[in-house]
């Protein structure tokens, strides 16, 4: 649990609180239960490292006042538009034993123990968060789903998530789903072995060698016409100058 310092604020113009954010300081209000809502400050680097997290809005912070510490739960953060620094946030007091409605991340562990994902499959995220109804003293961070033995196919829903006692889902009308393992878009082909892809490479030199056969084959053909073509030709001009000798005498 993270613990936070902060001190009370009596600035209420816009022109004092933007002092106070340039002096490197995030305004607040605490409210919830039966306390009246009280104004504070926190210093911008105590939360710097957290107020970015998915889980911000659902993990249980510490925050001491004057030295007294109290649990409470972050309900909103605004930002500049321009900087998207924070320039305030909303804690809600925890009080034992009332329940609050938050919405709690989902994470995931063992993807290399997914016999679906080695395969090729694709992690769809349908939920990345789910709303829970939980106990003040009981909030979980997080929803940690274990990939392991998962298949493509496997449909995770609510139901194969083991929630901590009191908690439950907003949604109680139906077993809802939070992630499936689906199959690949595009199937990858398997290697072929060596021998084979050898003998496919024998066969298209072979192949390649009796196509170089037939095209000598055919060269030879037609030189053997051209050849025959011109001695038909010769003698078709012989003819004529054999019957002019043959006149004379």
């Amino acid at each position: 649990m993270s613990n936070l310092k902060a001190i009370k604020r009596v600035t209420t113009t816009s022109g004092s609180i933007n002092k106070l954010r340039d002096t490197g300081f995030i305004p607040a209000i605490l409210y919830g239960g039966k306390d009246p809502n009280q104004k504070i400050s926190i210093e911008k680097k105590a939360v710097r490292d957290i107020i970015n997290s998915d889980s911000f809005l659902s993990k249980v912070l510490e925050i001491e006042i004057d030295g007294k510490k109290q649990k409470v739960l972050p309900r909103e953060v605004a930002y500049n538009v321009v900087s998207e620094e924070p320039i305030h946030i909303d804690f809600m007091r925890i009080i034992a034993g009332k329940k609050v409605v938050i919405e709690v991340p989902v994470n995931f562990k063992n993807h290399p123990d997914s016999p679906g994902l080695k395969r090729g499959g694709v992690l769809n995220i349908v939920r990345r968060k789910v709303e829970l109804k939980c106990p003040g003293e009981n909030i979980p961070n997080e929803i940690l789903i274990d990939l392991a033995g998962t298949d493509i196919g496997t449909s995770i829903k609510i139901s194969y998530i083991k929630l901590p006692e009191n908690v439950v889902p907003t949604i109680t009308d139906r077993d809802f789903v939070i992630a499936t393992v689906a199959a690949p878009t595009v199937m990858k082909e398997p290697e072929k072995p060596a021998e084979a892809a050898a003998e496919g490479t024998e066969g298209e030199a072979t192949a390649e060698g009796a196509e170089a056969a037939a095209k000598d084959g055919d060269a030879a053909k037609k030189d053997e016409k051209g050849k025959d073509g011109e001695a038909e030709k010769k003698t078709d001009n012989k003819k004529p100058a054999e019957k002019k000798l043959a006149e004379k005498k």
